[in-house]
């Protein structure tokens, strides 16, 4: 029973929402050559629903690909209560995701940290699954970030930050050589996931973090993070325009230097005044 069940999600991932996730997902992989011939991916599983949905792509597209490469699902349990442990591990079974689970202590490292507590926890996380990942062998980790992701990071640059950036498709990793970070689900919107999962009757963890769960109950309004309060902007100005977040996830595609008072890279540290009387000339 529980194999036909996994078969029919599957098939709608191929079928049903072919346009909407199957598409977007295959054109971030070959746009941004995310995967390449004989890649040792680990598949980072948080027990949530875009990991979840990131795993089902891959395996979906190593079935049916042209290139072979291999892929390893791996998931850190950072403290879960044996609740949402249990809830991952299920899931995972239900969809056929065969999960390497290592535990780490992390919930407990951070709960008494006042300042940015998400922050370090993040850090160590990351850390943790690129250690693990390079000890099975493999050369890439993929993380379920999606497209509404990226276009949140970019006005959360601008908004907090006061620069212009964005959540990369790919990244090399500066602390583990030869390992690189890739997001295959780039291209593929929130509220697209969100459909996939409620027509196929899925329930996920939604956040198994016992920090923010402890805020939550306090009801001092502190845990409106800034990241939700990008997609409440979002979503309001979706209802103003049909192609808004798309320009939002353009604009750092097609950045023109000539228009800026400054830049910067690893490198390079640009102010328009620096040639501005050559540039008459």
């Amino acid at each position: 029973m529980e194999l036909d069940r996994c078969r029919e999600i599957e098939r709608s991932i191929i079928k049903r929402y072919r346009k909407s996730i199957w598409r977007p997902f295959i054109k971030g992989i070959q746009e941004y050559e995310l995967i390449q011939e004989g890649d040792k991916i680990a598949v980072c599983i948080s027990g949530g629903k875009d990991s979840m949905l990131l795993a089902k792509l891959l395996q979906e597209l190593q079935r049916h690909g042209k290139m072979h490469f291999e892929l390893k699902f791996l998931s850190m349990n950072p403290g879960y209560s044996p609740k949402n442990k249990e809830k991952l591990l299920s899931n995972a079974e239900l969809l056929h995701i065969p999960l390497h689970m290592f535990d780490t202590e992390i919930f407990d490292i951070v709960k008494n940290v006042e300042e940015n507590p998400c922050y370090l926890c993040a850090r160590m996380r990351r850390g943790h699954l690129y250690k693990n990942a390079q000890d099975l062998g493999c050369n890439k980790i993929a993380l379920g970030h999606h497209f509404d992701d990226v276009i949140e990071t970019i006005l959360m640059g601008m908004m907090y930050g006061g620069q212009i950036q964005t959540m990369m498709p790919k990244l090399h990793s500066t602390n583990f050589s030869g390992m690189e970070l890739i997001r295959p689900m780039y291209l593929i919107k929130e509220a697209d996931i969100i459909t996939w999962k409620n027509y196929n009757q899925l329930e996920f963890l939604q956040c198994a973090c016992r920090f923010t769960e402890n805020i939550s109950k306090s009801g001092d309004g502190v845990g409106e993070s800034k990241r939700q309060e990008m997609k409440e902007w979002i979503k309001k100005m979706r209802e103003t325009s049909e192609v808004i977040d798309w320009n939002i996830f353009r604009s750092v595609h097609d950045v023109n230097l000539d228009t800026l008072i400054g830049y910067h890279n690893t490198k390079v540290q640009y102010h328009f005044l620096d040639d501005y009387e050559e540039r008459r000339k």
